[in-house]
């Protein structure tokens, strides 16, 4: 990308905020102490990617609980998260220099999350950072989740920007496929994932461990 993005469209968990660890440790509690699993860390953290009834589908089958079960173990799980988290609660260094110089620019910016709204209103209004974003996309939103492009695709619909003019910040290997298959270039935030797990990937444009990165200065101006 070399002029400036029409359009910035960011995931949220370990993109904007680095708490993934704390929704891995949620959900390997209720697997393990909850639901009589004996899953490792690394195990869970594998399937730390799309919606909640997906992650318990893909980890115990299709057919071990029914969808009032389902809804009723993910919204326990973000309870838990959110209560751990909330004394850690703050955005990645650097960010909120970032999303003040987009704002100030004019750049419409946009949430494209697999996170529940209960979790994307969790860090919003507990940093007070709800102002900069013109569209907010979670998993109630849509009918498929990353990798497919159906996320960060209505968030460009609804920013009214053509996807090819997006610029997606991503920390997963799943999110960044999906923004391949959504046409976008991506930037990846290496907060949960090593940079060679991305090599598969062709549209990456940085990786960085946060937004101090003289990257981000560059990229608006």
């Amino acid at each position: 990308m070399t002029a400036i993005p029409h359009a910035l469209i960011f995931d949220m968990n370990g993109t904007m905020i680095n708490d993934m660890d704390y929704h891995t440790k949620a959900w390997q509690r209720i697997f393990n102490e909850e639901l009589g699993g004996n899953f490792t860390w690394n195990e869970v953290k594998a399937q730390m990617y799309g919606k909640n009834p997906e992650v318990l589908e893909r980890v115990f089958g299709p057919l071990k609980f029914t969808e009032d079960e389902k809804t009723e173990l993910s919204f326990a799980k973000e309870k838990r998260y959110q209560e751990e988290y909330l004394p850690h609660l703050a955005l990645l260094p650097g960010l909120a220099a970032f999303l003040e110089q987009a704002h100030q620019l004019a750049i419409p910016m946009a949430i494209a999350s697999a996170a529940i709204p209960f979790n994307i209103d969790f860090v919003l209004d507990n940093l007070n950072i709800r102002h900069y974003f013109k569209a907010l996309v979670s998993a109630d939103d849509v009918l498929l989740s990353k990798p497919h492009p159906e996320t960060f695709l209505k968030a460009a619909q609804l920013l009214q920007v053509d996807p090819v003019n997006c610029l997606v910040f991503e920390d997963v290997p799943k999110g960044a496929e999906a923004a391949l298959n959504a046409g976008m270039p991506a930037v990846v935030l290496t907060t949960t994932h090593q940079k060679y797990e991305f090599e598969h990937l062709p549209h990456i444009l940085h990786f960085s461990d946060d937004f101090t990165d003289p990257y981000f200065s560059q990229l608006l101006k």
